[in-house]
């Protein structure tokens, strides 16, 4: 066995190894009680609509340029008596930011198939035998609303925060993952900050083809949002007719399961490099994987471990990079250890990966 097969043994070994990992600090996390308690809590906000977010963040600014509330940006939203629901209640003095709701009425047909055949249901009013009924949009009507910060009562339950990483980034490996970006057709853009792309770290377009990374983070934090992004690039981009059982469409249609894949990947190539990502990655990844639906946050990882090993191994074998060893002292005679303890290239190597993992 030549030694490019067997660091490549080594290396899928290691990201295996990796990838168990993820699922099983991905799995301590969310069953924690703490996760539990933040995720009813935000299965309680329903969602808004573009122009109602918009006129909530508006007047959400109105009121921090009036010191009414301390941030710019609003985060949780809830009507009066939703806020009661949850133990908390709204501050004297703060006023609500009008939004627009739907009035919907009751409309009932003994043949739903004649579009005049529908009549309309009085308040209380039972529909007839044989009647359909549905309910329909009839209008919309303004009704107010008010961020967290202009309530008080109940502690809110906040979900695990991925904490930027900090510190150098590994010697080379900026250069070598951006060669592989622009190699796939993009252009790199360094910009100051998130604002300049929707709060993100990075961004990657696929319409511009465009890879977008913010540049106010240490090199480590700038290296791990690189890596994600071609992740993004390698594994996400849009295919026609593709079908919904295909895995690669999966992650295509639902964001949660790219930003799963896409994390997952910049985790392995960080770890070849000794840069240890957990503190962003495992929240980043459990808050993902748990919006897709059907599927625990495990199972979400777990489905899309070949997929991350295959990209990550991929990713690894282009750069020419300092990675950290297999496992073996440098200049061990792997081969001749192999034959002597009659185990193969690939077990030897696992092993090592298991040890130096601590599995």
């Amino acid at each position: 066995m030549t030694t490019q097969v067997r660091a490549r043994a080594a290396r899928e070994a290691k990201l295996e190894a990796l990838q168990e990992q993820l699922s099983n600090s991905v799995a301590a996390l969310v069953t924690g009680e703490d996760w539990k308690r933040a995720l009813t809590f935000a299965a309680q906000f329903r969602g808004r609509s573009f122009g109602n977010s918009m006129l909530i963040a508006a007047q959400h600014f109105a009121a921090y340029n009036e010191g009414r509330v301390p941030d710019p940006s609003p985060t949780y939203v809830a009507g009066f008596h939703q806020w009661l629901s949850l133990g908390r209640h709204v501050e004297k003095g703060q006023h609500g930011y009008g939004i627009l709701a739907p009035v919907t009425a009751r409309f009932a047909s003994r043949n739903p198939a004649d579009a005049t055949s529908w009549h309309r249901l009085a308040r209380g009013e039972k529909p007839g035998v044989g009647e359909t009924v549905r309910s329909k949009l009839i209008g919309l009507k303004q009704t107010h609303v008010w961020d967290v910060s202009q309530t008080a009562g109940d502690p809110v339950p906040e979900l695990p925060r991925p904490s930027l990483l900090q510190g150098e980034a590994p010697a080379g490996l900026w250069d070598g993952l951006a060669d592989q970006i622009t190699d796939q057709g993009f252009e790199l853009r360094l910009v100051s900050s998130a604002a300049a792309i929707g709060g993100a770290n990075g961004l990657t377009d696929f319409m511009s083809r465009e890879v977008s990374i913010r540049m106010d983070m240490d090199d480590a934090a700038q290296v791990k949002t690189l890596a994600h992004e071609l992740g993004h690039c390698l594994a996400h981009a849009p295919r026609e007719n593709v079908m919904s059982t295909d895995l690669a469409a999966d992650a295509t249609l639902h964001r949660g399961i790219a930003e799963v894949e896409a994390e997952s990947i910049a985790l392995m190539v960080s770890a070849a490099h000794g840069l240890d990502t957990s503190s962003y990655t495992v929240p980043y990844v459990s808050t993902w994987a748990a919006s897709v639906p059907g599927k625990t946050p495990v199972e979400v990882v777990q489905s899309t471990a070949e997929r991350v090993r295959k990209t990550a191994l991929g990713i690894l074998e282009k750069l020419d990079t300092q990675k950290i060893g297999d496992g073996n002292p440098p200049g061990l005679d792997r081969e001749a250890l192999s034959h002597r303890s009659g185990r193969s290239p690939v077990v030897t190597a696992v092993r090592r990966v298991e040890t130096v993992l601590g599995l």
